[in-house]
């Protein structure tokens, strides 16, 4: 018999700061609040294995953040950081495409294209010479808190819990982390951040926030293919009009590129599928002959927040910040984060040390910061692609020569509720090729993204209500879930004794969240596994 979570006897860790999350976000945090004032005890804990496995990004990354942070960085770079040289934007047709102008934001003069996991392993070791404790494979199961309800830190999960829910031999208690103060900077749809959001009523007066998936593999080919630094975009095919998507082209240096394809999870057609987009993309005419021959070398996918300065929630509650794309700061159009991240965090870390680790004021601060001024120059760019990719263009355009000027802001959504149901949507013809390169099916695709789950661990992907699966959604939906999973997470098998039921793969969970995000019923909840696991992405 398994003792009860209240039964285990509990280690205690205590720190002025607990930072949950060690991508850009925070350990800018980390750093910052070390170089201010080096008496405070802060800690860093990161749910992957190693730093920067769990990370994913296109990335081009504007360096003035980055500069105010660490002025010499460039005396010791990042591994993968190569000038910006050159950039194109292609609209595509099923066989062919052109060439347009590139829009201002997209110019990158002066940015650099780096691998955003190999710059936070970069990162870390800055945090650390300055005390910050990084505490890779450890993920924060929960939040804790004290009898009035505010954060006093998080509990790491359990290691050695068998499917069962029983102790196997290996079984360790995860400790308590108490804090003055929780900094979630957890990335992308962060699971305690979802939980916080809704039991401090963090998104009450603000706009849902909203996600695309974004899908990339990184290339090796022969080096005279490749001209480092040039930096290409796309619209058009294989999306339809009426669904956002778009690529990126990332050549890099020793022959190496970086592809990827990104869809908004606001699609309305229930028989879209990301993962194919990007593979038929890749097939395109304009594209197979770069990659045509070559080797992937690592891939994955990640939830990306695109609902921008509308459907940003309140950053502060008791005990607690958030920060970075937990918070939701990408600015869509420029298809960047890593700087606005940066600032947060720099931004996180000044507020703490004048306020004697107050979270209170916190959101004011940024708000009032030239994080939310850039944001909103933009915000009605993304909301303008609902109606349809020629309208949506038409309104870039305009958005961009007024900077954002508009006496109107367009709301936003919820992903999960915009897809149509089978009966009232005719899927249409995208055109589809016969693809040659690889990979031939997800399933080959997660190999290249080293995951990996002890299988002998409680699914981390819960369905709250399975019965819905099989007697709604099959005739509803068709079930989607089958096809938005970018690592076949999901099947519908057929089952001897009980007909069909819904399989989860768990193991094959690349941590993307896109199911979290899109599922029609909001059944389904993403919990994190045993630190530890999950991808392990080389140089995404």
């Amino acid at each position: 018999m398994s003792e009860s979570p209240a039964e285990v006897e509990r280690d205690v860790m205590e720190y002025d700061v607990v930072t949950v999350g060690a991508g850009p976000a925070g350990l800018a945090f980390a750093i910052r609040l070390k170089q201010i004032d080096p008496n405070i005890s802060v800690c860093v804990i990161e749910k992957a294995s190693t730093i920067g496995a769990h990370i994913l990004s296109g990335a081009v990354i504007e360096t003035g953040p980055l500069d105010e942070l660490l002025p010499k960085w460039r005396d010791n770079p990042p591994p993968i950081c190569v000038p910006a040289t050159e950039d194109e934007f292609w609209l595509l047709t099923r066989d062919g495409g052109r060439k347009l102008p590139v829009p201002p934001g997209m110019n990158n003069h002066g940015n650099v294209i780096v691998s955003l996991g190999a710059m936070c392993a970069w990162l870390a070791p800055h945090a650390e010479a300055l005390g910050v404790e990084i505490y890779p494979g450890f993920s924060a199961s929960e939040t804790l808190h004290d009898e009035a309800g505010a954060v006093i830190g998080v509990r790491i999960g359990d290691m050695g819990i068998a499917k069962d829910g029983s102790h196997k031999p290996g079984y360790t208690a995860g400790i308590d982390i108490r804090a003055k103060v929780t900094v979630l900077a957890e990335g992308a749809r962060g699971h305690l951040t979802k939980r916080l959001i809704r039991q401090f009523e963090l998104d009450k007066g603000h706009d849902p926030q909203t996600f695309s998936i974004g899908i990339k593999e990184l290339w090796q080919l022969p080096e005279d293919r490749v001209t480092p630094g040039k930096i290409v975009h796309s619209l058009g095919w294989p999306a339809d009009t009426a669904t956002y998507g778009g690529s990126f082209m990332y050549h890099l240096d020793k022959g190496r590129v970086a592809v990827g394809y990104v869809s908004g999870l606001d699609y309305k057609d229930p028989e879209y599928k990301p993962w194919e987009a990007f593979q038929q993309w890749k097939n395109h005419p304009m594209v197979k002959p770069l990659l045509e021959g070559g080797n992937i070398v690592s891939a994955g996918a990640r939830a990306i927040v695109t609902g921008g300065w509308q459907s940003l929630p309140t950053l502060e509650m008791p005990g607690a910040i958030l920060i970075g794309d937990t918070a939701g700061l990408l600015n869509v159009p420029k298809i960047k984060g890593t700087h606005q991240a940066i600032r947060s965090g720099m931004l996180a870390a000044e507020h703490l040390v004048a306020s004697q680790l107050s979270p209170a004021g916190f959101d004011a601060k940024l708000r009032g910061s030239e994080v939310m001024a850039e944001l909103h120059t933009v915000r009605n760019i993304k909301p303008g692609f609902k109606k349809g990719l020629w309208f949506g263009m038409l309104n870039a355009g305009w958005e961009t020569v007024t900077r954002g000027r508009s006496p109107w802001t367009w709301h936003n959504k919820p992903d999960w509720c915009q897809m149509e149901k089978l009966a009232e949507y005719e899927t249409p013809d995208r055109g589809y090729v016969e693809r040659e390169l690889a990979p031939r099916d997800r399933l080959a695709a997660v190999y290249f993204a080293a995951t990996e789950h002890d299988e002998d661990q409680p699914v981390h992907l819960h369905v709250l209500d399975t019965s819905i699966c099989i007697e709604r959604c099959t005739v509803e939906y068709g079930n989607p879930c089958t096809r938005f999973c970018p690592a076949g997470v999901y099947e519908i098998v057929d089952d001897a004794d009980t007909g069909k039921r819904l399989q989860i793969n768990a193991a094959n969970c690349v941590h993307c969240k896109t199911c979290d995000i899109k599922d029609p019923y909001e059944i389904i909840n993403w919990v994190t596994p045993e630190g530890g696991s999950g991808p392990n992405y080389q140089n995404l």
